[in-house]
């Protein structure tokens, strides 16, 4: 809470407000003992309140009080008063050596003074093992007496030596850090040294390098490095030479550009290794000027003053660039080293939903806001990520050419949203989007499904919307095509197959003139183009690089590990992975997989029982047979998805499923002797059935078919999802008894309707469908399609039906789970359904495995829920940034 004037803080008066810095406000005060001026700092309730910060506080206090130094402002006292924790320094008027910047450079015999006077206070806290750390021109002080050297606010104790190698990271914190854990960055960007950048520890030789930008500034009135974003800045601070002082300032001594570039060494062992030589050194130069002043200009006015004031000027011209050329071909640029920083985000099972701007200075991601997925735009020049409205429930985002749009897929649509602030437009139907791209001609490449239920192609549309077309066709053994990347030349793209047998999987070359797709190399996860001529891909979570012909669309070489470890979600086959035409790359480390638990719980949800351990596997989509005793789940194996056979009273499981294809999504028969499955073995998408009596026996019901959802209880009917190019997902109908088995659809609108349940009686289906704008549960009968109702009020998805079919239950967006009663109304009617009743919360399990229009719990016969619980909160390790990332390929 600030302090009002006539405050009492032991023998000091508050007078007035000064400021604020990272660790509170700072106060004008008056000492009443020896009546004289003070400023107060009053440390934060949460730092003066933290026992350990307040030791080291008291501890390092004392130690910088002993910095008694004509040129350091004078830490006097430290105290504290009901719970207000203070710091009592030396008041000082002036300006500071940055507001002094703002009008020009300094004059050379000015700024030599103001140098000198720095050094020697820098020298005497070297001394007493205290390295300072945050050096730049706002922490200088210009008053009447000289150059005062303040606001130790990153300081650093250390072993007593002018090299002063040390301990930790002090806590006499002035001005909010960067970032305050070890191996990350502390200090103010522009003038920090490069092992600062890097994260490592600091030490005197780190403050002769900001000593060295302050100089540099003070002579040219220009920041010897500059950038406009954190990123570019970064850069040139770890790669980049300033420009030759001689270049801006051509009367400057050449001794004293010597210093500067001594002082900005990258390398700190190419420093100067104490501030006292670097003192003395410049103290001999200010004393040479003095011992030979320039020549007296009224003399030089007697003989021809015009040529005489031409040929001096040309000769400085002429030797600014002998030296300026000299000095650059003595200073080689060293070779670029690869340069790392983080980028957190909010808590989220979605790890691959990010991708870098174009000109690699902005990042945009999905993680939650406001109990939704959104995407947020973080520009590396801010330091905040701020989230777009409008784009709830979005994933894998993909940017505009320009950087002022971009591309994601929510709600089963295709979207785009300007990043200026405009309300998101629909492209397109894409039920379960795998990625997306946007050439400079303003086509939209995209893949409008991610499941193997039908071949669908990559569709193109225009960035305005419009029909999409198909881009792609299908060759020998594919199945889904995903993950698209133009090239430059906005014709050509390489995409990802998958599903299909291994020869046919991999990555390829496509082109929008339709010519068919060349196989550029196995691999079953994306991979990612990185201009000029490489494609990135991960294989056992290794980042790995080789070489591409652009211009022939061949790869060629070996494949060349990186160090970086990189996560992969194999079920979506993509790799959290980004890369900017500009040579930036983000990406995310491998992460733990979310672990999941089947739990029983009764009607208030409380927990009764768990099944088995917690699965490390991907367990998705339970089922219980009619029995009661046996589940049915899917599990990701390494990868490899399979249905696998519970015995929920032992908690063992057994694979049922063994072909090397993908097998999942499985439903009960309605005798409980077989389990009908999803596969894409036969490079298709088709439906099988297997028995569960131990007996290895498949049977193909369905060839291009779709993943099953239910099975009506006379075992007459199965219900599986198809998806309909540019029409979304619908539920259709495949007949298990009798000649005429020919599937039929039962939901078939422009709408999106999955996840059909037949009611025990098999003359209902609840569903989901987004025909309002948002997924709702509706119910209609069958098989004769009657009016349908809708049963959900503020939105619904995966419905279940009990056991008796009185009572529907469904996941509301809040993740509780909701019931709703209903009673039969008359023959061909729909049902009458009563007000929906929030029965307890859930946390389902998200992310990886999962399909959407399937159902992550199950009703018992007795009533009790089993429920596929999360047990880990959802994480995501910080996005990693890395610049020049290609120095780690070595060919």
């Amino acid at each position: 809470m600030p302090l009002v004037t006539g405050t009492r803080l032991g023998p000091y008066e508050i007078l007035s407000a000064l400021g604020s810095g990272g660790m509170g406000e700072v106060y004008r005060a008056r000492d009443i003992r020896l009546d004289r001026t003070v400023a107060i700092k009053i440390l934060s309730d949460i730092l003066a309140a933290d026992p350990p910060f307040r030791e080291r506080f008291d501890r390092e206090a004392r130690a910088i009080s002993q910095l008694t130094h004509p040129h350091i402002c004078t830490l006097y006292d430290v105290g504290e008063q009901r719970g207000t924790a203070f710091l009592v320094m030396e008041y000082l008027a002036g300006e500071t050596l940055e507001r002094r910047l703002q009008k020009s450079a300094l004059p050379l015999n000015e700024a030599l003074r103001i140098a000198i006077q720095i050094a020697d206070a820098l020298s005497t806290a070297h001394r007493h093992g205290i390295v300072h750390r945050d050096l730049k021109p706002g922490n200088v002080m210009l008053t009447k007496g000289g150059a005062k050297l303040l606001d130790f606010g990153l300081a650093k104790a250390s072993a007593p030596s002018d090299s002063a190698a040390g301990a930790g990271p002090s806590i006499l914190l002035t001005t909010p850090p960067n970032v305050t854990s070890q191996g990350t960055i502390l200090g103010t960007f522009q003038y920090m040294a490069p092992e600062q950048v890097e994260g490592r520890d600091a030490d005197a030789r780190t403050d002769i390098f900001a000593f060295g930008c302050v100089l540099y500034e003070m002579l040219t009135g220009q920041k010897a490095f500059e950038g406009r974003t954190h990123a570019s800045l970064i850069g040139a601070i770890m790669h980049a030479e300033p420009v030759p002082v001689a270049a801006r300032q051509p009367l400057v001594p050449r001794a004293l550009d010597r210093v500067l570039r001594k002082c900005l060494a990258k390398d700190p062992d190419a420093r100067w290794q104490t501030v006292r030589d670097l003192h003395d050194e410049l103290t001999w130069i200010a004393d040479e000027r003095v011992s030979s002043p320039p020549p007296n200009p009224a003399s030089a006015r007697v003989v021809r003053p015009r040529v005489l004031v031409a040929w001096l000027l040309a000769a400085v011209a002429m030797t600014a660039v002998v030296a300026g050329a000299v000095w650059n071909l003595r200073r080689l640029p060293a070779p670029l080293s690869v340069m790392r920083f983080e980028v957190p985000t909010p808590a989220s099972s979605d790890l691959t939903s990010f991708a870098l701007s174009p000109d690699g200075e902005a990042l945009v991601f999905a993680a939650p806001a406001d109990g939704a997925a959104k995407l947020w735009v973080r520009r590396f020049d801010h330091t905040t990520a701020v989230p777009l409205a409008g784009t709830e429930g979005a994933s894998f985002p993909f940017w505009s050419p320009d950087g002022r749009a971009i591309g994601f897929f929510a709600e089963g649509k295709l979207k785009r949203v300007d990043i200026a602030g405009r309300t998101p437009q629909v492209l397109a139907d894409a039920p379960v989007g795998r990625g997306g791209t946007w050439s400079s001609d303003g086509v939209i490449l995209f893949a409008p499904t991610g499941t193997a239920a039908e071949r669908t192609p990559l569709m193109r549309v225009a960035a305005v919307g419009g029909t999409p077309t198909p881009a792609t066709h299908f060759v020998a053994g594919q199945v889904n095509h995903r993950w698209p990347q133009f090239l430059p030349d906005g014709r050509r793209f390489i995409f990802l197959s998958v599903f299909g047998p291994p020869d046919a999987n991999g990555v390829y070359l496509g082109s929008l003139d339709g010519r068919e797709p060349v196989r550029l190399l196995a691999a079953d996860s994306a991979a990612l183009l990185a201009p000029p001529n490489r494609l990135l891909v991960v294989r056992q979570g290794v980042l790995r690089a080789i070489q591409f012909d652009p211009d022939r669309g061949t790869v060629s070489g070996d494949e060349v590990p990186m160090t970086d470890t990189v996560g992969t979600d194999t079920t979506l086959r993509r790799s959290a992975l980004s890369v900017s035409p500009t040579g930036v790359l983000a990406y995310r480390p491998t992460a733990g997989g979310q672990r999941r638990q089947l739990v029983w719980v009764d009607r208030t949800g409380k927990q009764l029982a768990t099944i088995g351990a917690p699965d490390d596997d991907g367990l998705v989509d339970p089922g219980i047979d009619p029995s009661g005793r046996w589940l049915v789940v899917s599990r990701f194996v390494g990868g490899k998805g399979d249905v696998w056979l519970m015995d929920q009273q032992r908690g063992s499981a057994t694979r049922l499923t063994f072909d090397p294809m993908l097998a999942s999504n499985p439903i009960w028969s309605a005798d409980g002797r077989r389990v009908f499955f999803f596969s894409t073995r036969g490079g298709g998408a088709s439906l099988f059935e297997t028995l569960v009596s131990g007996q290895v026996e498949e049977r193909l019901l369905l060839r291009d078919g779709g993943m099953p959802l239910s099975a009506s209880r006379d075992g007459r009917f199965a219900l599986y999802a198809r998806t309909n190019p540019g029409l979304g997902d619908d539920v259709w109908a495949l007949p298990l008894a009798g000649d005429d088995r020919k599937p039929f659809p039962v939901l078939q609108t422009t709408a999106d309707e999955r996840a059909g349940q037949f009611s025990p009686d098999g003359r209902w289906i609840a569903y989901e469908s987004n025909e309002s704008g948002r997924f709702e549960i509706y119910i209609r009968s069958f098989p004769t399609a009657g009016v349908h109702r809708e049963v959900s009020t503020t939105g619904g998805t995966q419905p279940r039906w009990r056991h008796d079919g009185k009572e529907l239950y469904y996941i509301a967006p809040d993740a509780r789970l909701m019931a709703v009663s209903v009673t039969a109304s008359g023959d061909g009617q729909p049902l009458d359904a009563g007000a929906p009743v929030p029965l307890f919360p859930t946390r389902l399990a998200t992310g990886r495995g999962l399909i959407p229009g399937r159902s992550q719990y199950a009703v018992a016969a007795d009533g009790r829920f089993l429920l596929n619980t999360a047990i880990d909160e959802p994480s995501a390790p910080p996005i990693t940034l890395v610049l020049n990332w290609s120095a780690q390929v070595r060919d």
